[in-house]
């Protein structure tokens, strides 16, 4: 046989899943940041921003594990402790890193800039807002009701304790998709400012964007990007996302502010039955 039928999508897009810390809420990505530098130097280590900010994204269990992977880490615990680190002592830690991050969400529950005239836009075109997080379901039992508090809702929010696995599997995505009874797949947009995010969103088969100036990866707040000259403010988004698109990234923007455009963008592709 010489052609093989081939099925496409060429409807709208039906959904975009967020991110939340340093998409929709917390420039910067700090409220994880700042508890996981409090929670090791309780424990006697003295860990970087760049320690704290490696494991973004994901489950914060995972997250702790990567922090105490990294080399530097691994020895200085190790000093202190007189062992390696065990399974048993990222239990302890998690277990002691729940009620610190409980306490500090409702801090950075701020929309990000230009978020609820995104939201907006998304409600007039009948997109439906799904969301995933490295945050566990009883974090969000406290982080969101701020949120919507400020003024941000989504339809959905799926937690990585809710399901088999957190990022960088699908699973976050796959449930969103049943709870807002959204398919297919290509139909779908995941938007996250992590490596993790984008690894997500590709592994459930959808269009990913990334965010280069507000999220993680650039590690800075508001004010201190607004200090910027034009030009540094470029060359710090530039260098952000240049590690989005290695991470496959089909698109990246500076923040949530940019995604409309991009959505429209994503609808003519479809149109011509491109696939993400």
């Amino acid at each position: 046989m010489e052609f093989l039928y081939q099925r496409s999508y060429r409807g709208p897009v039906k959904a975009v899943i967020l991110d939340w810390a340093g998409t929709t809420v917390d420039y910067g990505s700090f409220a994880p940041t700042a508890v996981f530098l409090r929670l090791f130097k309780s424990r006697g280590i003295q860990i970087t921003a760049d320690d704290a900010r490696i494991g973004m994204g994901l489950m914060k269990k995972d997250h702790l594990r990567t922090i105490l992977s990294r080399p530097m880490v691994a020895e200085a615990w190790k000093s202190a402790h007189g062992a390696s680190y065990s399974d048993a002592d990222i239990d302890d830690l998690f277990e002691s890193f729940v009620p610190m991050q409980l306490a500090v969400l409702t801090e950075f529950a701020q929309p990000i800039p230009g978020l609820l005239s995104v939201v907006k836009d998304l409600r007039a075109r009948g997109i439906k807002i799904g969301s995933t997080t490295g945050y566990i379901r009883s974090m969000m039992d406290v982080l969101a009701p701020k949120a919507k508090e400020n003024g941000y809702r989504p339809d959905c929010i799926v937690c990585p304790d809710e399901v088999p696995n957190g990022r960088p599997y699908p699973w976050m995505c796959y449930q969103n998709a049943i709870q807002m009874n959204v398919y297919p797949m290509q139909a779908m947009v995941k938007v996250g400012d992590t490596l993790v995010d984008i690894e997500e969103g590709l592994n459930a088969g959808m269009w990913t964007v990334g965010l280069s100036q507000t999220g993680n990866l650039l590690g800075l707040s508001e004010a201190e990007v607004k200090a910027f000259s034009a030009a540094e403010r470029e060359s710090a988004n530039q260098r952000v996302a240049t590690q989005l698109y290695q991470a496959g990234a089909h698109y990246v923007i500076d923040g949530i502010w940019g995604l409309p455009s991009i959505l429209k963008e994503i609808e003519s592709r479809l149109a011509h039955g491109e696939r993400p």
